[in-house]
């Protein structure tokens, strides 16, 4: 009965170190410091504060990638969390964004965290700092309705002129 036990051990231990050997790409790709939220669009500090830190781990090409992302399976699971939450919105590449996407991603952000949806749940035992505050909720959808309006400004403004 020892000896089978020992085996099951000894399979688990091997299987996990074979698995570090199978590592996932942790990328953050180079920024074009013009394509960034704040260079395309006006963030006031306070909220890009918040953004920062808050989102950039998941949502740009700044994450900080913790010292647990090195362990095998953890890090599949965060690279591919990270690669999808680039997906659906990175803030690195915001200036690549139509008007139109823009506006709408604005609306998501403001529902997202309005809602209690982000930042994760998941995220937050280990990263407190992205915890969001009622003043940071309130500042996040203040200035991404304000941002919506200055859109919608602009492109009604850009398509009178042709």
């Amino acid at each position: 009965m020892m000896g089978k036990i020992l085996r099951w051990i000894f399979s688990i231990l091997a299987l996990a170190l074979v698995v570090q050997f199978f590592r996932p790409a942790r990328t953050n790709p180079p920024i074009d410091e013009a394509q960034t939220l704040q260079a395309q669009s006006p963030v006031p500090p306070d909220v890009s504060a918040i953004i920062t830190r808050a989102c950039y781990d998941c949502h740009s090409h700044q994450t900080k990638w913790p010292w647990y992302s090195n362990v095998q399976p953890v890090a599949w699971f965060l690279v591919d969390h990270v690669n999808e939450g680039r997906r659906h919105l990175n803030f690195s590449e915001w200036g690549t964004y139509s008007p139109k996407r823009r506006h709408h991603k604005l609306e998501e952000i403001s529902d997202e965290v309005q809602g209690g949806a982000m930042p994760l749940e998941s995220y937050l035992p280990l990263h407190a700092e992205a915890r969001l505050t009622p003043a940071d909720i309130a500042a996040i959808a203040a200035w991404a309705a304000a941002e919506r309006e200055r859109l919608a400004a602009t492109n009604n403004l850009a398509a009178e002129q042709r």
